[in-house]
């Protein structure tokens, strides 16, 4: 028997659904890259948008090159890179990433530091602040690593012990494992809203219903859900959420993450960083540190304000597509692969590792495989570009603004030819 071969099989409704598709016309603003077939990992490092290296230049000439350190407190912005004094924009383009991406009000996101500096910062405070009765940080066994390691550090320097909950990881946390585990000794909750490995989308909401319920607080990990799912953080009364901008906001390698504190927790908590962005009048360089008021107070270092350059044009895609349509298209993404996967893929062992749910699973879906890691070196050979996840899992990362339903046919076949070829327990036949 011979197995149908995705190019053919599918390229034709490929074909159909993108030219169906209302977010077409955006995927010509990113740059393609002509040698890559399929690029399966924009859940990792999105591609970047043509009018980002426009936008730099720009910003190079005027904002910095002709207005210099004026630009700190001038208003500044004729080259359309920030729009305001680089003083305030860690807090300026905040407000805007809350307001489309994040659903929170104005004056509780910030950006700046990397993800790992401000899940420390906000989790540390959070901890911090607890009762010292409340001795336990709450966390799932196969969240992201650095997640993992901070909480590990926090509850050495503060003297509080992890708990884990442990996770299948082709899923994730339930509201089930979360209420099971939080009680009197609860302080802080951190998980992921998406799961980095198996784009398990968690209910948010419920959780952290269940965490206050426990009297603690929770922060949420949002790196894999901002841009590709909507987030609601007022909504669900989210206390601390962290996320960063280098995969579906096209911010580019290492930018600028974000940290969301409500402001309802501004004044209780004092963060550990204690900089000269984050003092009341920075620039009167006073003796003391008096925390400035608001948001703003989490702040340590100077921002890095060249950083934010691709973030802004980013947002700027964001705010002509709208996440309702980017979520639309997510879904039917991830269920076309999922569809290619189960007719053509799983004849030769592979085993889907994600929700079959769409609406339970993010941006990305795995698949499992025993020869995962040699099958993924192959398909970079061949212009393909998943992830593997260790022990045996082929990550397909599929970024609705810059994938088409025509790479993931393409893509696909050629993860099954490099099966054949890489895989000596199966053959075509």
């Amino acid at each position: 028997m011979t197995t149908p071969d995705v190019g053919t099989r599918f390229a034709a409704r490929a074909a159909e659904l993108d030219a169906a598709d209302p977010l077409r016309p955006l995927r010509d603003r990113f740059v393609l890259a002509g040698d890559v077939v399929a690029y399966f990992d924009g859940n990792s490092l999105g591609r970047p948008l043509r009018v980002t290296g426009e936008a730099l230049a720009a910003f190079t000439a005027h904002d910095w090159g002709e207005r210099l350190i004026r630009s700190w407190d001038e208003e500044v912005g004729a080259s359309g890179a920030t729009g305001g004094g680089w003083v305030d924009l860690p807090a300026a383009l905040g407000d805007r990433l809350g307001a489309l991406l994040l659903g929170a009000a104005p004056g509780q996101t910030l950006l700046g530091d990397s993800t790992s500096v401000w899940l420390y910062k906000l989790a540390r405070a959070a901890v911090d602040a607890a009762d010292p009765a409340r001795d336990e940080i709450v966390l799932s066994d196969d969240d992201f690593p650095t997640d993992r390691y901070l909480l590990e550090g926090i509850a050495a320097e503060t003297g509080r012990r992890l708990r884990w909950i442990p996770t299948d990881p082709a899923g994730g946390v339930s509201p089930e494992q979360v209420a099971a585990a939080v009680g009197p000794r609860t302080a802080l909750v951190v998980l992921s809203h998406v799961a980095y490995r198996s784009g398990f989308l968690a209910d948010a909401a419920t959780i952290t219903g269940l965490v206050h319920d426990a009297g603690a607080l929770v922060c949420w990990d949002l790196c894999h859900s901002v841009g590709s799912v909507p987030v609601a953080l007022d909504a669900w009364g989210a206390d601390l959420a962290v996320g960063c901008t280098y995969k579906y906001l096209g911010g580019g390698p290492g930018s600028p993450a974000f940290a969301y504190v409500a402001a309802r927790h501004h004044e209780a908590l004092r963060q550990p960083v204690q900089g000269w962005f984050g003092r009341a009048d920075q620039f009167a360089m006073a003796a003391g540190y008096v925390p400035a008021p608001g948001v703003r107070r989490f702040l340590s270092g100077t921002p890095p304000v060249l950083a934010l350059v691709p973030v802004r044009a980013g947002l700027d895609v964001y705010a002509e597509a709208g996440i309702g349509a980017v979520r639309a298209k997510s879904e039917a993404l991830t269920a076309f692969a999922v569809e290619i996967a189960d007719e053509v893929l799983a004849p030769l062992g592979v085993e889907l590792a994600s929700p079959r749910d769409p609406a339970r699973r993010g941006g990305h879906v795995t698949l499992r495989h025993p020869d995962a890691e040699a099958v993924v070196a192959e398909c970079r050979r061949r212009g393909v570009v998943p992830d593997f996840r260790a022990p045996d899992g082929i990550r397909v990362g599929l970024a609705p603004l810059s994938t088409s339903f025509t790479e993931v046919a393409a893509g696909l076949s050629e993860v099954r030819s490099a099966l054949v070829s890489t895989n000596c327990r199966y053959s075509d036949s």
